[in-house]
């Protein structure tokens, strides 16, 4: 089973960038237990971060090229603004699980509102890193009983 994580907009700064709401693990460290993981379920993980949408919709279309089974999906900022990104996850009809380290229900109006939710399995949030490791294991779930 393939899976992909992509990450989005200033994760690349998780573990500096505000750590009283991101936390102190550094992205490569939640790749790196996340790879680990999947492993235990017999499934490969490969992992991806941009600031850019673009390069976000391109790994999503290439997802579906590579045949890979599920997305675990943190788009950050661009979750309350691109709808892009919310077309090319419908348009590639790869189960995907929404994945937020803060709880944006909880934070700013703005943030309330998540383009990516309404075609995703479901959105986790407000766990900070173990918000992966949630979503890995809902999305192998999903997928060994689909």
């Amino acid at each position: 089973m393939k899976l992909l994580l992509l990450n989005g907009p200033n994760l690349n700064l998780l573990g500096t960038r505000e750590p009283e709401t991101y936390g102190y693990q550094t992205l490569d460290d939640i790749v790196a237990e996340l790879t680990h993981e999947a492993s235990l379920h017999s499934a490969s993980l490969s992992a991806f971060q941009s600031n850019h949408e673009g390069e976000l919709i391109d790994q999503i279309q290439q997802a579906q090229r590579d045949e890979v089974s599920g997305i675990i999906f943190n788009p950050g900022g661009l979750t309350h603004s691109s709808i892009a990104l919310r077309d090319a996850i419908a348009g590639v009809s790869i189960p995907t699980v929404e994945v937020h380290l803060s709880n944006i229900h909880a934070r700013e109006a703005f943030r309330h509102t998540s383009y990516i939710a309404g075609v995703s399995l479901g959105q986790i949030c407000g766990f900070g890193p173990k918000g992966y490791a949630l979503a890995l294991d809902a999305l192998i779930s999903f997928l060994a009983h689909k």
